[in-house]
């Protein structure tokens, strides 16, 4: 997928949780492998959001997506990647950019952030990859 592309689906994805192409098989494989991170929060009640966000996790390369979430609910932010993506991370960044500190699951290929914003408002997730080689990966998230 292009950058142009990239950047008006990440746009798209703000607002909406989806994005106008099909999912690729790497995608879907990186989605079932977040949703199956994210059903692990599902036990604690935690509800899974309809709509993925998916792309291509490359390295030095911060896959940004906004998020409107709401003081006095919990989120996690779960996400899933392909090989050779080995591992990936996640963060929570506020409206002015500060980063948020979260409680974090890390498993190579699979990760995790969950906080309770104490603030309504606009917040930006960033999707990383912290070793191997450009691949496929998948955000979900939760809430309660």
């Amino acid at each position: 997928m292009n950058r142009w592309l990239t950047f008006l689906c990440i746009i798209f994805l703000a607002g909406t949780g989806t994005c106008a192409y099909s999912d690729t098989n790497s995608e879907v494989e990186a989605r079932k492998s977040a949703l199956d991170l994210a059903g692990a929060f599902s036990n604690d009640g935690f509800k899974i959001r309809d709509g993925h966000w998916c792309g291509t996790v490359q390295p030095h390369v911060h896959y940004l997506v906004a998020v409107n979430l709401y003081a006095g609910n919990q989120y996690w932010f779960s996400v899933g990647a392909t090989e050779p993506a080995k591992k990936v991370a996640v963060s929570v960044y506020d409206e002015t950019g500060n980063h948020v500190s979260t409680e974090s699951y890390d498993s190579g290929d699979r990760a995790a952030a969950g906080f309770a914003p104490a603030n309504s408002g606009q917040y930006f997730v960033s999707v990383d990859l912290l070793d191997g080689q450009q691949g496929s990966f998948c955000l979900v998230y939760s809430y309660k």
